[in-house]
């Protein structure tokens, strides 16, 4: 059955809204962090701004130029929408057909998608859960250039679906391509579509890549089926690897990059980090430290100030704090925290958004896990990373996108 979801509630005026933009997954650093103005204190409750039915999916919405865009599945279709950040209105959608099965074991996360999109250079781009790589204009939803897959790969998805998000450095366009056992780290011309180069190492995980320039190389730091890599960003040349698996193939945690300091997790594995250094001609990544008190799944950890916060499956959900430097362990929250959470850092404090809807404002305090407030944001579950901005928090739940106001 086709869904038909244009249904729009504004609660509060369409007052002006001011919020930096928050291009790509988890931001405009990739890395969770937010420039925020720290506050001394945080409202109680949040003001409904509008709310829209957008479709089902796990993909994060980000915001570029006074515009949101996000991405999701309306029966077999994946749509991308433009909407206006500031009342909720729609400014242009773009839909193509993308019929899915799913895999039994992950019947409970949807058809999708999972990926979140990118703004670059005035176009947004998607790869959708069974890897559909799109790229639209921005201002008007023109669609530019679009990438299947079939048959240059066995597969075109891993096991449960596409969810790593495609990112941006420069002109390139960054995205692990393919399926279970057959796939590449793929650079793209983000105008044209064309091939740069290509890594076929590895098939693709469902952590999502990033760059950051290590030694004075510019590199893409990728989490692919059973490794963490390093390959250049000019040539696609391996650089380094590391063995990583874990059970049932879910390799699933954005690497967390400070300096030439690489922190990896994943599903029942110790948290570990490595020092990433080129001793002659070859890069040689040496273990800097191991943590088993504290082990990530689906959530990706914030490096701020030298310490790692982030959030443990363990003990059936614990947020944790790290010494980056040693990976001493600094705190631990109490258990039962949720199923899972996404994490954002700014303004001296910690956004957790857990997978019931509540998001939890914390003291960024190395010293002690301390809860401020706790915003009911969501009745529904929400999967999708937040969007925190001056004054604003955007919300993705099943199947609606929600703009609060604080006050």
């Amino acid at each position: 059955m086709r869904l038909v979801l244009a249904v729009v509630v504004f609660v509060a005026g369409a007052a002006p809204v001011r919020a930096a933009d928050f291009p790509q997954w988890r931001g405009p650093g990739r890395d969770g962090l937010l420039t925020l103005a720290p506050r001394s204190s945080w409202p109680q409750t949040l003001a409904l701004g509008w709310k829209v039915r957008v479709g089902i999916g796990h993909s994060s919405p980000v915001v570029a130029g006074g515009r949101v865009f996000v991405f999701s599945r309306e029966g077999d279709d994946e749509v991308l929408r433009c909407l206006d950040l500031a009342t909720g209105k729609p400014v242009w959608r773009q839909a193509y057909p993308a019929p899915y099965t799913m895999n039994p074991a992950a019947l409970g996360h949807g058809k999708g998608p999972k990926s979140t999109p990118v703004v670059a250079d005035g176009r947004v781009c998607t790869l959708g859960i069974g890897g559909t790589l799109s790229c639209f204009e921005a201002a008007s939803g023109r669609p530019l250039w679009r990438k299947e897959f079939a048959g240059r790969f066995k597969e075109t998805s891993p096991l449960y679906g596409t969810a790593m998000s495609p990112v941006a450095d420069g002109s390139r366009l960054l995205a692990h391509v393919g399926g279970h056992g057959d796939g590449a780290l793929v650079a793209f011309d983000v105008a044209t579509g064309e091939v740069r180069w290509t890594w076929k190492g590895d098939g693709p995980g469902y952590a999502s890549p990033v760059v950051a320039d290590v030694g004075g190389v510019r590199q893409v730091v990728t989490v692919s089926q059973e490794h963490v890599a390093g390959v250049s960003a000019d040539t696609g040349e391996l650089l380094w690897k590391i063995a990583l698996s874990t059970d049932y193939t879910q390799n699933s945690v954005t690497p967390v990059l400070g300096g030439d300091l690489l922190i990896y997790g994943g599903l029942d594995r110790p948290t570990r980090a490595v020092r990433l250094a080129k001793k002659g001609a070859y890069w040689t990544p040496a273990e800097a430290w191991e943590n088993a008190e504290v082990a990530t799944y689906l959530s990706s950890p914030v490096l701020a100030d030298g310490k790692l916060y982030g959030f443990s499956h363990r003990r059936k959900g614990q947020f944790f704090c790290l010494d980056a430097a040693t990976g001493r362990t600094l705190w631990l929250s109490e258990g039962r925290q949720g199923e899972n959470a996404a994490l954002l850092a700014g303004g001296g404090a910690l956004f957790l958004l857990t997978t019931d809807g509540e998001m939890i404002v914390a003291a960024r305090d190395p010293a002690a896990f301390r809860p401020l407030v706790r915003w009911k944001v969501a009745e529904s579950a929400t999967w999708a990373h937040p969007v925190v901005g001056d004054g604003v928090v955007l919300v993705k739940d099943v199947d609606s996108l929600a703009l609060w106001r604080l006050p």
